[in-house]
């Protein structure tokens, strides 16, 4: 999801991009340009449908463009539109989103941004998913409002519309406040942003459970670093004094609510606001650029500050204001400005056809910097910054619980082992949904750690704070700096894998597999009776980088396998054991993905209890038997499986000679049986992407996926 906004400052002339602030006037044509060319940057978080609002030639007026499908195809529906794209501006709102449905087929009528009403008084975009928007509309309905759509965020944009129908003319709220009535109300994960014709140049942002970031540039350094949230009076209160949805208030009466004239901010409140002046405290033209994700804004800026749950962001007259939905919450009372690390060049594909593949391709490079500062190979060290206040804590728990979903779980099952056999502390593994639905049992001695690319998973983040809430330490594993996990844990550790666009995640997993198998070196330092065991896991980590490069120089070969032998297959059976176990897993599951075929990660020792059955000349069979203490055991599942006339595909080292002359292998160099599947786990991932490409699969934007898993 994406926002754009332009407002002027005042006394000077200019235009505001992302809620920004340029210096000289800019044509609908750029405006609309900028917007669709951000929205591209976040297609890959959805791409049912793609839609866009901008400012009308007429005062009060809303132009909306909605289209079914990708960018592209919005894109070229405004092109063919009679609007006037020459027209300029001074001051301009505009906003845009792209689309993953959750209410509603995707079609230009459920498209957002959403109106509250045919006049377009307020329009909203949503990220994530309303979960009491049915009974919301049903009280609408019977108080005279209408709906055209069938999506939750429909009835955000009339609910607000509602709030401000409720207050008398000569008493409107400014607003901020209007969007505070409707919040209260919702339940479930979102993030918001509003605008309004009765409000010109102006935007409101909230939040609760899905992301947002504000960016900020500025042609001068900034005198301040932060900006205050704004707390301790009666306007940032609870809502004792506001209309709510079941009973509007009698202004009229003794003690009733007065609200603020249109556009005017309490002295208290104006004393706090930030204006970002520069260090000679002298205004200075600002832009600001909200958006769901990072790469949406970081081609413009790296300044951000990350906004918390139940934060209302309100800029106008190029201030920012930050309000709390609540008062004395005890959060901090100010939001840092943060710097992005990532590079533009990084969010883009180079030379490479499609996202995923560039990341499979960048997996040398990810590891090291997943590494660096934090393995000191010289001295055989492992030292993770970010648990060292706690490492005390961590080794005297009762038990370890990793929580994650999807490729993240499968992280944690790759690294169980090792983290049991080196701390010698009980770990379990949980897919956070079933975790949750369970309400499994957390004592106040357990450590838990949460696993996610994007920090900001619904499942992981609930399951966060479920295990929060019983006194648990809880550590965070992530990608995204400023993310909701890695703000809301007591520690953890960034796996500084890099921005990561395919849908189908890869380089993520190896980075998190090496931060998982970091922290088991860690915390067993403690042990000597492991040295031996660590300096190999070390030297093991030293060699890595290379390794995997070798593994994709044979690329030419996993795309012969894939083109000439898997292609017209059905269903495939990847069959592993031990520490291949995982990656049978995550192999199958990117083949699931991006291939849509069938395909089954299946624990080699269970082969007898059931799988076999499925075993004749015509099944697609992958056996991973890497020499490790299982090769024995692994070997015996290829005789059962060759017995029944299969001709699996072996995965197995460079040096193997036990490998049937007329089989079909991959090598791949030997590592330390606790990193195998570092290397193992390459040849699928280069697998799965070239049985979608030959089956015509776009796959970067698989069906029915994207990189959006802010729902439960």
């Amino acid at each position: 999801m994406w926002y754009f906004r332009l407002r002027e400052l005042p006394s000077r002339k200019g235009v505001y991009d992302f809620v920004s602030i340029c210096l000289h006037l800019q044509d609908r044509r750029t405006i609309i340009d900028v917007l669709l060319n951000a929205l591209s940057r976040l297609e890959y978080r959805g791409y049912d449908s793609a839609g866009l609002s901008v400012d009308g030639d007429r005062e009060k007026e809303v132009l909306l463009f909605k289209q079914v499908g990708k960018v592209h195809a919005l894109r070229k529906h405004i092109a063919e539109s009679s609007v006037d794209m020459d027209r300029t501006f001074v001051s301009h709102a505009g906003m845009a989103h792209t689309r993953w449905a959750t209410h509603g087929s995707p079609s230009p009528l459920n498209c957002h941004p959403h109106k509250s009403d045919p006049k377009g008084e307020f329009t909203v975009v949503h990220n994530g998913i309303i979960t009491n928007f049915r009974e919301l509309k049903l009280v609408l309905e019977k108080r005279g409002y209408t709906f055209e759509t069938d999506t939750d965020t429909e009835a955000v944009a009339v609910l607000v519309k509602y709030f401000w129908d409720s207050y008398p003319e000569n008493r409107k709220p400014d607003f901020h406040t209007v969007v505070r009535c409707a919040v209260k109300e919702l339940e479930g994960a979102f993030s918001f942003v509003f605008k309004s014709v009765y409000f010109p140049g102006e935007i409101v942002v909230a939040r609760r459970g899905s992301p947002l970031l504000i960016g900020v540039k500025t042609e001068k350094k900034l005198k301040v670093d932060s900006v205050d949230v704004q707390l301790g009076n009666q306007v940032e209160g609870d809502y004792a004094n506001v209309p709510n949805l079941h009973s509007a208030p009698n202004f009229d009466q003794p003690g009733a609510p007065q609200p603020a004239a249109p556009g005017s901010i309490d002295k208290l409140i104006r004393s706090q606001s930030r204006a970002f002046l520069s260090e000679d405290g002298m205004p200075q033209p600002i832009e600001y650029f909200i958006a769901s994700d990072a790469s949406a804004v970081v081609e413009h800026t790296k300044r951000v500050l990350y906004l918390e749950d139940d934060d209302i962001a309100h800029i106008a007259d190029g201030e920012l204001h930050i309000h709390r939905l609540r008062r004395n919450d005890g959060l901090s009372s100010t939001r840092s400005i943060e710097t992005l690390e990532m590079e533009l060049a990084e969010i883009m594909k180079g030379q490479f056809d499609h996202f995923m593949q560039k990341e499979i391709y960048e997996q040398p490079e990810s590891v090291v910097n997943t590494m660096r500062g934090r393995v000191n190979f010289d001295t055989r060290q492992v030292r993770l910054g970010g648990l060292v206040a706690y490492l005390n804590v961590i080794r005297r728990c009762r038990r370890i619980v990793f929580i994650a979903c999807g490729t993240s779980y499968h992280s944690c099952l790759a690294t169980r082992a090792i983290f049991e056999e080196l701390t010698e502390i009980p770990v379990s593994v949980e897919l956070a949904s079933d975790f949750l639905d369970r309400k499994s049992p957390i004592f106040r001695d357990d450590v838990c750690v949460f696993v996610s690319q994007s920090g900001e998973t619904a499942d992981t983040i609930l399951a966060m704070r479920y295990c929060l809430g019983r006194g648990a330490l809880c550590l965070g594993v992530v990608n995204t700096v400023g993310s909701t996990i890695s703000r809301e844990t007591h520690c953890g550790v960034h796996i500084n894998a890099g921005p990561e666009i395919g849908v189908a995640s890869t380089k993520a997993y190896t980075s998190q597999y090496i931060a998982l198998i970091m922290m088991a070196v860690h915390l067993s330092e403690d042990r000597l009776s492991k040295m031996g065991r660590r300096h190999e896991i070390i030297d093991g980590l030293h060699a890595l980088p290379d390794q995997i490069r070798t593994v994709l120089s044979c690329d030419k070969q996993y795309q012969d396998l894939a083109y000439n032998i898997l292609v017209n297959e059905k269903s495939l059976l990847i069959m592993g054991r031990g520490y291949q176990h995982a990656t049978c897993l995550e192999g199958a599951l990117k083949i699931k993905e991006v291939c849509y075929m069938h395909s089954e990660g299946i624990l080699a020792g269970e082969l007898k209890h059931g799988p076999l059955a499925l075993i004749d000349e015509a099944m697609a069979v992958i056996l991973i038997m890497t020499k490790d203490s299982l090769y024995p055991k692994v070997q015996t599942a290829l005789s059962q499986v060759s017995a029944r006339n299969g001709r699996p595909i072996i995965i197995c080292n460079e040096d193997d000679n036990n490998v049937p002359n007329d089989a079909r292998a991959i090598r791949v160099p030997l590592s330390v049986d606790c990193l195998q599947g570092l290397l193992t786990v390459v040849p699928l991932q280069l697998l799965s992407y070239h049985l979608a490409t030959a089956n015509g699969v776009d796959v970067d934007f698989p069906r029915n996926l994207a990189k959006s898993v802010t729902v439960e």
